[in-house]
């Protein structure tokens, strides 16, 4: 049925969605008019905005940028490649691997959302291709949309960046709340538990009904793509020579040495801080992985030339988004946008308005820590004034910034670089994802707020 339901919608994207850096462009220039418009800014306000924006997020750029080149260097260790591969022949049956697909994405993004990006994706690959081996009639479309669909509750765990800057003693938020709000009464809440849960079932759920028929058309993996892996394997030389520079190069103790460098800073870093994780730690904890797994320096040469051309659309268009969000925030047009729902809310419907305004502005500011910078403030002020809980306007913001990135590309960038397909390929996919979480967003919202 839902596969059906979802047709109209995946044939509309395949003929109108243009790939992922013409969506940045379009949205950058839509934006940039709603400002004119909206606000008081004229055209040489919002160009300057939108210049002096492009540069905000060099930083989280290239952290992001590391997270697609270290979880691909990872996945490609011969350890780490096995075990995907034993994962990749756990379902029997083209359900089950949609299905099982969705579910470890899911719970990896739980964890980390960095980790739950790359298991997705690798994941995919691997169960499309194990699925070929075996003569398995997959639709890897709707593969690669199943494990970007796990996505859709990151937000709800231990690495959700908005409900841990409420957190975190001396934050932005600080203000409005005048004391850290804990994540025991967020994250690890039961009510959010409880949905994280339901939300990760009811989209397995769904991406399993969305199995294509027998007498349908599928995509399936490309045949020839271990074929391509393996010749671009085989040009790097791999034998060990009598010159000191190629025994370096061979040795397996470089790459160990410095693996079990990174170790013991993680050691110390953990011991120290307690498990607090970091974008920054998940990409050492990555490399550090990588490192110990690794054959010699020059198999983690020949890897990372390979995961090198899966980093370039991120590195093209996350400039873009960036410049979206300065022409957003110098102009004032988030605050519009917020207080526009924060004018139509009460303490019992403020909940649910901070969620669809957060699903709303998450298609201009894609970054979850940019997007809850900006307009949680404005929101925790409302539900002071209101008498309404701050962890249900936290919750809200970020729930909504997980729901929207299912129709949008900016996370989807990533998984698409490494499962080499567009982003409209799978939207079609993920937009049903975004009705069945939205029921059950909306539900925590008002059994919360009642």
């Amino acid at each position: 049925m839902l596969r059906t339901l979802s047709r109209p919608f995946v044939a509309m994207v395949e003929r109108w969605l243009p790939n992922s850096f013409v969506f940045a462009v379009v949205l950058t220039i839509a934006v940039g008019l709603m400002a004119l418009g909206m606000t008081d800014s004229g055209p040489v306000e919002v160009i300057r905005a939108w210049g002096d924006g492009l540069t905000g997020l060099l930083e989280f750029m290239t952290q992001i940028a590391l997270v697609l080149l270290l979880g691909y260097l990872l996945a490609h260790t011969g350890p780490v490649h096995r075990l995907l591969v034993r994962l990749a022949r756990v379902p029997g049956t083209p359900l089950q691997a949609y299905g099982f697909v969705t579910l470890c994405a899911g719970a990896a993004s739980l964890l980390t959302w960095g980790l739950g990006l790359v298991v997705a994706a690798l994941l995919s690959v691997e169960v499309a291709r194990v699925g070929r081996e075996r003569g398995m009639r997959l639709h890897y479309p709707l593969l690669v949309a199943a494990g970007y669909s796990g996505f859709v509750v990151w937000h709800m765990g231990y690495s959700g960046s908005g409900p841990l800057a409420a957190a975190t003693e001396g934050s932005f938020a600080q203000d409005q709340l005048g004391a850290p709000l804990p994540i025991s009464e967020t994250i690890f809440s039961w009510w959010n538990i409880t949905a994280a849960v339901v939300t990760l079932l009811v989209v397995v759920g769904a991406m399993m009904l969305m199995a294509p028929g027998s007498n349908e058309r599928i995509i399936e993996f490309p045949e020839d793509a271990r074929t391509t892996e393996e010749r671009e394997n085989g040009l790097i030389e791999t034998t060990t020579g009598v010159a000191p520079a190629e025994r370096l190069d061979n040795a397996r103790a470089v790459t160990l040495a410095m693996g079990a460098l990174l170790l013991a800073y993680l050691v110390i870093y953990f011991a120290q801080e307690g498990f607090s994780l970091t974008l920054n730690i998940v990409n050492w904890t990555f490399l550090c992985l990588i490192l110990l797994l690794i054959d010699s320096p020059r198999e983690l040469g020949r890897l990372g030339a390979q995961a090198a051309r899966n980093v370039g659309d991120v590195l093209l268009q996350f400039p873009l988004y960036a410049g979206i969000l300065g022409i957003m925030s110098a102009t004032g047009l988030i605050t519009i946008f917020s207080d526009f729902f924060v004018s139509i809310s009460n303490e019992t419907t403020l909940g649910l308005w901070s969620f669809l305004a957060g699903g709303i502005v998450n298609f201009f500011v894609p970054s979850g820590g940019g997007q809850f910078a900006v307009q949680a403030p404005v929101f925790l002020e409302a539900g002071s004034q209101l008498g309404v809980d701050p962890a249900v306007v936290t919750m809200g913001v970020a729930y909504g910034d997980q729901w929207t990135n299912m129709i949008q590309p900016f996370w989807a960038l990533p998984l698409l670089a490494m499962a080499r397909l567009r982003i409209r390929d799978i939207l079609g996919f993920t937009a049903v994802t975004l009705v069945v979480s939205g029921a059950v967003f909306v539900g925590t919202m008002l059994l919360v707020s009642l």
